[in-house]
């Protein structure tokens, strides 16, 4: 049965390409500004490109947090892409200025610890068993990331119950999180070719 999913539209940009990716991924899609359609979806997609703050500054003028929030906390599904993965973080430190985050998960954004940023190009993973975005996935599959920033803490979010996918630029970083009806990676899965249509399949499998 084809799952009805919305990526949200709050002007962060790079909306069609998620788009294409999930419809080829068997779902029925719609990019919307509409909350009330955010709210009733089978699955919400949260897309984000460019600065957390800029990011957080579209989510608040929608007035999309709530409905964000709402939705995990009724164990409806939400997937976060990119910087609409961080805004689901406390709080986002970008060239000294911290701006709030949603709050869905614990932590915080920072610069990474790496001699070459940003961090763009095709990485590996490191899943945890029982994953399910990863599932059927193998070890050396690559995905396409493109961030300065990142969660640099997995080890604090593991023990906030959240299972942690990590990969590597500088140091270890959060590539993926999920916890209850909350998803989220840090790299493109509708840039990622292969690997990224079976995540977003796996996503909308468990929808």
């Amino acid at each position: 049965m084809s799952r009805r999913v919305v990526v949200l539209d709050y002007g962060s940009g790079n909306l069609r390409s998620a788009e294409r990716a999930l419809a080829r991924a068997g779902a029925e899609v719609t990019v919307t500004d509409d909350l009330a359609a955010a709210a009733r979806a089978d699955g919400l997609v949260v897309p984000g490109v460019g600065a957390f703050a800029a990011c957080m500054a579209g989510i608040e003028t929608l007035g999309a947090g709530p409905v964000i929030a709402e939705r995990v906390a009724a164990g409806r599904p939400v997937l976060g892409i990119c910087v609409g993965m961080q805004v689901l973080f406390e709080h986002g430190d970008e060239h000294g200025v911290v701006t709030k985050g949603l709050g869905l998960l614990p932590g915080g954004v920072t610069k990474l610890p790496a001699a070459r940023l940003p961090h763009m190009g095709w990485n590996t993973v490191d899943a945890p068993a029982g994953s399910v975005l990863f599932a059927g996935l193998p070890a050396d599959a690559r995905f396409y990331f493109v961030h300065s920033y990142g969660v640099t803490d997995p080890a604090g979010l593991a023990a906030a119950g959240a299972t942690v996918t990590t990969a590597h630029h500088g140091a270890d970083f959060v590539a993926g999180v999920e916890r209850g009806a909350l998803s989220a990676a840090q790299f493109h899965p509708e840039k990622s070719a292969d690997t990224g249509a079976v995540l977003l399949r796996n996503w909308l499998a468990a929808l």
